[in-house]
């Protein structure tokens, strides 16, 4: 069956490069590729119909769409109807990200479970409710062998984030009852979610590296014990091959990921569909397709590969002017991949800084001293320092630019030997608990489909025969 399914897969690929080349050869294909749906709008349509923009206010600040007791995400503050930045500060049901992530590891403990947990029911667990989720998530974890049979056959993609999408698409066939709607279900399909998600991803990962390779694929045996970090780590390893100390770091980056707030892409964009009260694999499926995208999840993988191009055009790492040099052409298009962003600098909410970097930065140091990669995590921050002094000079940009999460993602990762395959795979996995939570809150809370409107800039038009046409 897979056979059969490859060599019709080869065929299609074949007849859709060969329809790709057509395309350009034909004059009857021009407005079909170059039609009114690819022109940009004028700047000034948007000021004159008083558009919102991405649905942010003129100011920069996000139109409010909504309520929400999960977290808040707070950068700047309003005062007077004047903007005005703040430093920057992530809460999780009232309690502070670093609180959250430095208790836990003052304790010598897995703290994602413990904030998803917190995110699915708004309460911190005692230790009898710890041990219970725990067990909850790690008896989900194996996969049924009927879904295994049907797996690889949704594997084959070049983008594990696509994977991801289309398994958790394909849970819905082995869910008994996936339209039910009431909350023992959501949080049923919620924490099997959480099981399953870590498992998938890492196993498209190793299952892709060996049709390349041709290295026969070995996944060990779940085991019911591990904490979500553990998990990931044994698949990827091929077992328990790994320190405690990696996968409590693993496990600090899975909760800098759980949750960002509602107006973030991928969390609105599984709050649009869960107000329809489509079914929940409907909804995580759309997370993740939005997550893909370079301009959201996606962007962390594009900071590691720009790390690597700057460290091979700068020869003087420690010099703060040839690093600005290179800087700059990048932001004028002359370097890198020529889209003029410094990945890893701006956020849409964050001003004077990113809690969530701040945290980062700080692990990512101490790793570097112990790895001696102390000259890479050096050039990193000094991209940090000088990068809002550069696009001021050369973009003329007057707000605040600090530093986001993506800036020393990569930097942890690497060191980790998590492949970058797998960055943004890592986050919709741990984003699964905030996405959880949201969808509750839409379903219970808000009962009402979320539909924004879009003001026509059309004429009306008289309709020409298709004889009198040109």
């Amino acid at each position: 069956m897979i056979d059969q399914y490859y060599n019709h897969s080869t065929v299609y690929q074949r007849h859709t490069t060969d329809f790709a080349k057509s395309r350009r050869l034909s004059p009857a294909s021009k407005r079909l590729y170059t039609g009114a749906s690819m022109e940009p709008y004028d700047e000034e349509l948007y000021r004159e119909h008083n558009v919102k923009r991405g649905l942010r206010n003129a100011d920069g600040s996000g139109v409010v769409a909504g309520l929400t007791r999960i977290s808040d995400v707070h950068g700047y503050r309003i005062e007077d109807g004047e903007f005005i930045p703040d430093e920057g500060k992530l809460t999780i049901r009232g309690y502070d990200i670093a609180d959250l992530i430095d208790n836990a590891q003052a304790e010598d403990r897995f703290g994602y479970e413990e904030l998803a947990y917190l995110l699915l029911t708004g309460a911190l667990p005692r230790y009898d409710e710890l041990e219970s989720i725990g067990a909850r998530i790690g008896s989900l974890r194996l996969l049924e062998d009927e879904y295994i049979s049907e797996f690889p056959i949704a594997t084959k993609s070049k983008s594990i984030m696509n994977v991801l999408q289309r398994a958790v698409l394909l849970l819905y066939a082995f869910d008994e009852t996936p339209d039910d709607t009431s909350a023992p279900h959501e949080v049923d399909v919620a924490l099997s979610l959480l099981a399953r998600l870590p498992r998938i991803a890492a196993i498209a990962h190793i299952t892709h590296e060996a049709e390349t390779s041709g290295v026969r694929v070995v996944v060990p045996a779940p085991n019911a014990s591990s904490s979500m970090a553990e998990a990931i780590l044994e698949v990827l390893r091929g077992g328990p091959d790994f320190t405690h100390e990696e996968a409590m770091l693993l496990d600090v980056m899975l909760m800098l990921h759980a949750e960002h707030g509602g107006g973030n892409n991928s969390t609105f964009a599984c709050r649009v569909l869960s107000s329809s009260a489509t079914d929940a694999y409907s909804a995580y499926a759309a997370a993740i397709g939005s997550l893909k995208g370079p301009r959201h999840g996606g962007a962390n993988a594009q900071v590691t590969k720009m790390h690597a191009d700057i460290r091979e055009h700068v020869e003087h790492w420690d010099d703060d002017d040839e690093v600005a040099d290179y800087l700059a052409k990048i932001l004028r298009r002359e370097a890198f991949d020529h889209s003029g962003l410094i990945y890893g600098m701006g956020h849409a909410i964050y001003t004077l800084s990113d809690p969530r970097a701040q945290i980062c930065k700080r692990y990512a140091r101490h790793l570097a001293e112990d790895k001696g990669l102390g000259e890479e995590f050096a050039l990193i921050e000094r991209i940090e320092r000088l990068a809002p002094e550069v696009m001021r000079d050369v973009r003329g940009t007057t707000k605040p630019i600090c530093a986001n999460i993506d800036l020393y993602t990569g930097f942890i990762y690497n060191i980790l030997g998590v492949p970058e395959t797998l960055f943004t795979p890592l986050f919709a996995v741990a984003r699964m608990a905030g996405w959880a939570a949201h969808r509750m809150e839409e379903l219970y809370g808000a009962h009402r489909i979320i539909r924004p409107a879009y003001n026509s800039v059309m004429d009306d038009v008289t309709y020409v025969p298709i004889a009198d046409r040109h």
